[in-house]
């Protein structure tokens, strides 16, 4: 039997798992996560190899509705990654409303209309199973199939890893016969200067309140290595306005010198080695809402 390998898309609104549901078909960490919806920005590819196929799953951010220059780029970056995939998977939560009703979202059935017009396997992921009783779950597969003839559907707990594996063998199934494109213990085709920079970005979600997570960005000004065995890392936090600087760098400097702390232990781990990193907090008006200045912060 010859092997099967090709490019499966994880979209869907945000804040229904896609990030975590990469890190669990993985089984190792990629994506960054919390639990701010629009976390991911960028197109985050994660290989899955196994005896008989080849996985590149590529993690996507959130569809939605909201204006400005970087949601644009985060939309664009979604619809371009399904548009040239072998198969997609649709994320969406198992949510029912009262009394078990169960509705869909208008944003999921604008999503899947989409999908209903790319000409790919359309698989279905129903995430977050662990949030609803088990007899709901039979009523939810058959509302959402009048939306879309998917080709599979598949309830899941990314979370818990409840029904990863089976998703998985499903999947093979709807991919083409292919050679492997990776090599066997390639995780990932993202530089560690990108995944670092994410890595610090993954902090100020968890750290800093409300929406100033929004309006930072992270950019990788040096990486030296040197003879002592550690690696010299200078990371900028970009922010819009001098007020969220200085919330960003906090009384006494405490804040980022925690956010420094836990972004560093994230990137020894990815690197298998010592890290001395260094942050730095400039102010960078507007960023979000212009295109010349995403380009000039890596979102292009």
């Amino acid at each position: 039997m010859s092997d099967r390998c090709g490019f499966v898309a994880l979209v869907g609104r945000p804040n229904v798992g896609k990030s975590t549901l990469l890190n669990a078909l993985l089984g190792e960490k990629l994506a960054i996560t919390s639990p701010r919806p629009q976390t991911t920005r960028n197109r985050i590819p994660g290989i899955l190899t196994r005896q008989d196929a080849q996985i590149i799953f590529i993690d996507t951010p959130g569809i939605h509705n909201a204006k400005g220059a970087l949601h644009r780029y985060m939309n664009n970056v979604a619809r371009e990654a399904f548009a040239q995939s072998d198969a997609i998977m649709l994320l969406a939560e198992a949510e029912v409303g009262p009394e078990g009703r169960v509705t869909i979202s208008d944003l999921d059935r604008q999503i899947a209309a989409e999908l209903g017009q790319v000409g790919r396997p359309v698989l279905l992921v129903l995430n977050k199973i662990d949030r609803i009783e088990k007899p709901l779950i039979l009523p939810l597969i058959d509302t959402w199939r009048t939306l879309l003839d998917f080709c599979e559907i598949v309830p899941v707990s990314a979370l818990k890893r409840d029904g990863v594996e089976y998703l998985v063998d499903t999947l093979v199934a709807h991919l083409p016969e292919s050679d492997r494109l990776y090599g066997e213990d390639e995780l990932t085709e993202l530089p560690a200067r990108f995944l670092a920079a994410e890595l610090v970005r993954e902090r100020l979600f968890h750290e800093l309140d409300q929406e100033l997570p929004y309006a930072t960005a992270v950019t990788i000004e040096s990486w030296r290595q040197r003879g002592d065995g550690l690696t010299y890392i200078d990371a900028v936090i970009h922010v819009e306005r001098d007020s969220q600087k200085g919330i960003v760098i906090g009384k006494g400097g405490a804040m980022l010198k925690r956010i420094g702390t836990e972004a560093r232990q994230g990137i020894e781990s990815l690197l298998g080695g010592p890290v001395h990193l260094k942050l730095f907090v400039r102010v960078e008006a507007r960023w979000t809402d212009t295109d010349v200045a995403l380009r000039k912060l890596g979102y292009e």
